[in-house]
């Protein structure tokens, strides 16, 4: 069936000399992978649309295996995304947990705005840390997980001090902190971002600063759950981790 979608490109793989498989998150179908014959060629009325990160309009031929783009206009090629390497780093990550995060073809029109959002903001110049967190903590539940931030997940407080606890799978509170003696302890600006990033609408985002301190402890908090708890091994995620290093030596 052919049949014109709204998408953007979150990866590509050259096939043969001349041609690539992209796979597109669209708003109509969700991921969807489609054959871009000589796309490769920079001739090709293929080779803009099938870039990383395009968002625009494709014209795919669907069916039961892969689909075949057929043509497509770009709306915006991201190129602020594409002309620095730090934030190309955060939105190749946030690309590629879409991508492990989701099946094919599930329709999923929140999280198409979720993924256009994150990376138009990025694309803005917008914090791509903080971006790239929420981002994160939005698709904990898309992929199954469920930590418990809105109270202590032992007794139920929900105001005081709280650390992070990966092996209960929430906050502590004080009382309840001997349960697990590698939790984390974490400020309370942590703990109120935490809540706030995992529940609040992307599109009312506005600036947003937060302390480097606080970015290192939401930064830990949220990699250890998905260590822990995902199953996903993603190779930006590694990429990411030594940037971190590098600007946070030991």
């Amino acid at each position: 069936m052919l049949q014109k979608v709204e998408g953007i490109v979150i990866r590509t793989n050259d096939y043969g000399e001349t041609n690539k498989i992209v796979t597109i998150f669209t708003r109509e179908l969700g991921k969807i992978g489609v054959m871009a014959r000589g796309a490769k060629k920079p001739s090709s009325r293929l080779s803009s649309i099938s870039q990383l990160f395009t968002y625009g309009y494709f014209l795919v031929q669907t069916g039961k295996g892969l689909g075949t783009l057929q043509q497509g206009e770009s709306i915006s090629s991201m190129k602020h995304i594409k002309s620095d390497i730090i934030v190309t780093a955060y939105a190749s990550f946030v690309v590629e947990l879409m991508d492990k995060g989701v099946d094919e073809k599930n329709s999923n029109p929140y999280l198409f705005e979720l993924l256009y959002q994150t990376l138009n903001y990025m694309n803005e110049g917008m914090d791509v840390e903080i971006l790239t967190m929420i981002f994160e903590l939005k698709m904990l539940q898309v992929i199954g997980l469920y930590p418990h931030l809105s109270s202590c997940v032992s007794c139920g407080q929900t105001e005081g001090v709280f650390s992070f606890s990966v092996q209960e799978g929430g906050f502590l509170c004080q009382d309840c902190s001997g349960k697990d003696r590698n939790r984390q302890q974490i400020s309370p600006a942590t703990v109120r971002l935490l809540r706030l990033f995992y529940t609040f609408d992307l599109n009312r985002l506005g600036n947003i600063s937060v302390k480097d301190e606080t970015k290192v402890e939401l930064k830990t908090v949220i990699t250890r759950f998905y260590e822990e708890y995902s199953g996903l091994m993603l190779k930006s995620k590694r990429f990411l981790t030594q940037l971190d290093t590098f600007k946070n030596p030991l």
